[in-house]
């Protein structure tokens, strides 16, 4: 069963696709929950809570948007839920009011928040597969050994995959980088070789 089937059997209720859900992205909830709540058990349990929630929440997937993605989103706020119950518990640091710079945002600026429609819209243009490796190495912070892992491709194939995605996310966007009558050269993506 590939995504796009997992995706519209499990927005309609089928429950076998959430056996297959579990199966496909059991390991990748298990580590968002897990980075965010460094403990095992904790993760194990949000991990869980994460795909009830899914469930209960299957009619209202739209089966074009990718599940990882989805799936991970609601990996994050549970965790987090966690997180903010085991704190009380615990007297861990409270991130929300913590006195540290380093925890302090400022609200984005329109420009920021323009830029960000932006960098979404290209997204969407790009092909599907190029857009899951983007976001499982930016949203989801997976590593290319992990996405290799996830995926099941061999390393070099992540990175050789990875480095055209963002290549063509780069061309998209091209227009961000200069003003029209610049005419530096643009700068190349991360990602170095194709090996």
């Amino acid at each position: 069963m590939d995504d796009a089937e997992l995706a519209s059997r499990f927005a309609s209720g089928d429950a076998d696709s959430v056996r297959v859900l579990y199966q496909t992205y059991g390991r990748l909830v298990f580590s968002v929950a897990y980075r965010v709540l460094g403990d095992t058990g904790l993760a194990e349990d949000a991990t869980q809570q994460t795909f009830v929630q899914a469930w209960r929440g299957a009619s209202s997937y739209d089966p074009n948007r990718p599940l990882g993605a989805w799936i991970t989103t609601i990996a994050k706020r549970v965790a987090i839920d966690f997180y903010r119950r085991e704190r009380k518990h615990r007297h861990l640091v409270d991130v929300d009011t913590a006195d540290d710079p380093a925890l302090i945002t400022l609200p984005p600026s329109l420009d920021q928040l323009e830029d960000v429609a932006e960098v979404r819209r290209a997204l969407d243009e790009l092909p599907s597969a190029d857009r899951d490796l983007i976001r499982m190495q930016h949203f989801d912070e997976l590593s290319h050994a992990e996405i290799a892992r996830e995926l099941e491709i061999p390393l070099g194939t992540v990175k050789s995959r990875t480095f055209r995605a963002h290549r063509r996310l780069a061309g998209l966007l091209a227009h961000l980088r200069a003003d029209p009558g610049d005419s530096s050269p643009s700068v190349r993506p991360e990602g170095g070789s194709d090996g």
